[in-house]
């Protein structure tokens, strides 16, 4: 607690900074990259920062460019006082490596073109994807200024660890351009324990990497009784219901849900998937062929409507791949879904588990292990006295408060652009 009373009071009394922020996603998008980087950046306003957020026209995970917008060259807008640049970017779905490098790569360039005419004290670039970061380090060359790196995923273990590209040479090239991006930025800001253990494991200077978690807006997400016109449309009352909100990709292992729920035989528990994303034919598909009853699909819903959908859940299910690379990650679902009082069914292991163990927020299962996942789905179901895991639920949502994570980061980027120690 002590360690957090400095911090807010450190950053109270730093001057206000220009803060330059890099990152292709930001609302009206509403994954967990725009998420995180507009709460933090809106707080950092609040606290007399002038930022200016570089990013795409909104389009994920479709590839299609939201009402409203047209992808133009560049045009800018004021969201909660903060100045957000649009660049074009060439537009793809979130499918296809080679597309989505192309978009990526497309963005990286008018990022960087952009950020030549933006005056200020800092550069923050967030990855994944990497070359946002690429962008921020030249714009960093160009304008004599420090860069922050933040980390959000390790990039390209995460690509290799669900074989999204085939060959060494590339993975092995982009490790370097990892390293590099590490070794010549000021500060490294990342989202797990686990992530700066694996950097300083690689020669990375410990002293420049901070730990700022993900967490959850509490004024947004708050217990709420279940939405009565969402149950009765998608015919949830009386069911006992497990959700699953966010991308369906490569990573989060949906087809062995779907699989696995296959072979279970009570008919009160229903499962809902809302989101988009690589996989979401497939997974549909696989629910299809296996004549899966109780599974429901929805498309995406929009930020502001996800705790309306959080509502009506009784767990949030949160899983992925089996793999020791996402033993690093911590999905940051689970802050938003404790924040709600919904138990978690964590299919991650690692520093995930420890926490919701930690807080008894939920159950974890083996990730891609049916017997496991099926046995604790019974005992979520039986478990009659749910007060303990919503208790726990509220406990961790108090502890990752996006506020006060918010305020610590910008301690951190407040005391590179001043040059502190």
């Amino acid at each position: 607690m002590n360690v957090f009373v400095c911090t807010f009071s450190f950053a109270r009394k730093l001057v206000a900074v220009k803060i330059l922020f890099l990152s292709d996603n930001f609302p009206p998008e509403y994954n967990a990259p725009a998420t995180r980087t507009y709460e933090h950046c809106k707080e950092w306003v609040k606290l007399g920062a002038k930022v200016t957020v570089i990013t795409c026209f909104p389009n994920f995970p479709q590839g299609k460019i939201f009402e409203g917008y047209k992808n133009k060259l560049w045009e800018e807008e004021w969201i909660d006082g903060i100045r957000v640049i649009r660049v074009w970017s060439f537009i793809s779905s979130n499918k296809g490596f080679f597309r989505r490098t192309i978009d990526f790569l497309s963005y990286a360039f008018m990022a960087f073109f952009a950020g030549l005419f933006i005056k200020t004290d800092i550069i923050i670039a967030t990855s994944p994807q990497f070359f946002t970061a690429v962008s921020g380090y030249f714009l960093s060359v160009f304008k004599r200024k420090k860069w922050i790196m933040e980390v959000r995923d390790l990039w390209p273990e995460s690509i290799s660890a669900v074989n999204a590209v085939k060959g060494n040479i590339i993975i092995k090239w982009l490790e370097k351009l990892e390293l590099f991006l590490y070794r010549n930025c000021a500060r490294i800001v990342v989202v797990t324990d686990a992530f700066k253990k694996d950097m300083i494991n690689r020669g990375i200077d410990g002293s420049k990497i901070f730990v700022v978690k993900n967490g959850a807006n509490l004024s947004r997400f708050s217990p709420l009784p279940p939405n009565s016109e969402i149950k009765a449309k998608l015919n949830l009352n009386g069911s006992f219901v497990i959700g699953y909100i966010g991308t369906h990709g490569l990573a989060h292992s949906l087809e062995f849900i779907v699989t696995a729920i296959s072979k279970m035989q009570n008919s009160k528990v229903k499962f809902l998937f809302i989101g988009d994303g690589a996989e979401k034919e497939n997974v549909v598909s696989k629910a299809q062929a296996l004549s899966v009853e109780n599974v429901i699909f929805c498309p995406p819903v929009e930020k502001a409507k996800v705790r309306d959908y959080l509502s009506v859940i009784d767990a949030a299910l949160v899983p992925l791949k089996k793999s020791d690379t996402f033993k690093c990650v911590i999905p940051s679902k689970i802050f938003e879904s404790a924040a709600m009082g919904k138990p978690i069914l964590l299919g991650v292991d690692g520093e995930s588990r420890a926490i919701i163990e930690k807080y008894e927020a939920g159950l974890y299962f083996e990730p891609e292990n049916e017997k496991d996942f099926i046995e604790k789905v019974k005992e979520l179901v039986n478990q009659g006295d749910q007060e303990k895991f919503k208790n726990g639920c509220f406990k961790l949502a108090s502890d990752f408060n996006r506020e006060k994570l918010a305020k610590e980061m910008y301690s951190i980027v407040s005391g590179a652009a001043k040059n502190y120690k």
